[in-house]
């Protein structure tokens, strides 16, 4: 069994930074591409970012494009988010998840998911 914990979540005012982790159990975590989503009230969860499992492609939702990076240290079983230059839009509870397809877009083809960690934007 895979099991995924976020950290890092807070309140931050626009325009400052704030890095989200995700540890991943289990000895098979190079095996999984990992994403990234959001989901804010009312709204349906979203892709963020992705990262293949060697770490040397990533992917963005165009929202997130040049103010987020994800990252990965296959040695650590961990997943990082950077998230620069914050806007109150980006409030949502951030989801780490892992999956084995090689779509990394939808929600769906991940089998894995975190409990989520509340991120807050404030003007």
């Amino acid at each position: 069994q895979v099991q995924l914990v976020e950290s890092g979540g807070g309140l931050v005012q626009a325009g400052g930074s704030l890095r989200l982790s995700c540890v991943v159990s289990g000895r098979t975590f190079s095996t999984y591409a990992m994403g990234w989503f959001r989901q804010a009230p009312g709204k349906e969860r979203e892709f963020v970012a992705a990262i293949s499992r060697s770490g040397a492609n990533s992917y963005y939702a165009d929202s997130v494009k040049g103010r987020f990076t994800i990252s990965r240290d296959n040695a650590k079983n961990t997943v990082h988010l950077q998230m620069n230059s914050l806007k109150t839009e980006d409030t949502a509870v951030y989801y780490c998840a892992a999956t084995r397809a090689y779509y990394y877009y939808d929600r769906a083809r991940y089998d894995y998911w975190g409990q989520g960690t509340q991120v807050t934007v404030s003007l």
